[in-house]
């Protein structure tokens, strides 16, 4: 079964018409976006470079033992380079790991792997609709990025179990964007979300499967890729569980049991 591998020039040209057209594309929308600016851009596209290199490496960010990559995916929308100690990004994330390995957040990775634990997707769509709506209801997973970090992770996820990755066209803009506002305005736990996050689910994952693009994969990939498990043993923590909390500022070898 070979790798899935991302087709980053294909991904460029659509983010990049999406970026010429977007003032049209926001005055269409329910609740508007802030621009799309350059830097927003070249953000995105260093995002999927390390989408791209997690597959080369055979990591899936959802694995335990992995959060410490799932925090620099983040750090790469926010900061452009996958270094949270970084002199401009640590700042922003000590205060983002802190929320992040958080126990008692009902937003942070122990509840993301809690709430994976507890579903059990059917497709692959409707799984990475499950972990973005998860990582965008409020308490947020991060400080900063969770829409672009959320796309990038879907898309991870997507590329894990065969399927080609989600990215922003001039056709699903608005079918992306509104879904994501409601979403953002759920609480989770509320009668609210308890309500309206099954809709939304079954929403998003039917705009993911139905503008599933090949075009976004490598051309000698595009008719060999097929649904996969998920399941994969490399990228783990070596050792056992030993049961300690999740601290931040640690390193993945200091938190054998952390997701």
């Amino acid at each position: 079964m070979p790798t899935p591998r991302l087709d980053l020039d294909a991904i460029e040209r659509s983010l990049r018409a999406v970026q010429q057209d977007f003032d049209r594309i926001n005055a269409s929308l329910d609740t508007p976006r802030d621009p799309f600016s350059d830097e927003v851009l070249e953000r995105m596209l260093a995002g999927y470079r390390f989408v791209d290199l997690l597959q080369h490496w055979d990591v899936d960010l959802l694995e335990r033992g992995n959060s410490e990559r799932l925090l620099q995916l983040n750090c790469v929308i926010v900061c452009e380079d996958a270094d949270p100690a970084l002199q401009q990004c640590s700042p922003h994330f000590r205060l983002t790991m802190q929320r992040f390995y958080d126990d008692d957040n009902r937003g942070g990775v122990r509840a993301l792997m809690n709430y994976l634990a507890d579903h059990h997707h059917p497709t692959a769509w409707r799984r990475a609709a499950g972990v973005y709506i998860q990582m965008l209801s409020e308490p947020q997973l991060f400080f900063e990025g969770n829409h672009r970090t959320g796309a990038l992770l879907m898309s991870h996820i997507l590329l894990r179990q065969g399927q080609p990755p989600f990215v922003l066209d001039l056709q699903n803009a608005k079918a992306y964007f509104d879904p994501s506002s409601l979403i953002k305005g759920h609480r989770k736990g509320s009668f609210k979300a308890m309500r309206a996050v099954p809709g939304l689910r079954s929403r998003l994952a039917a705009l993911l499967e139905s503008t599933a693009d090949r075009r976004y994969l490598l051309a000698d990939q595009r008719q060999q890729v097929q649904p996969s498990p998920l399941a994969t043993e490399l990228g783990k923590v070596q050792g056992a569980s030993t049961g300690a909390h999740c601290q931040p500022g640690s390193t993945s070898a200091d938190r054998p049991d952390c997701c």
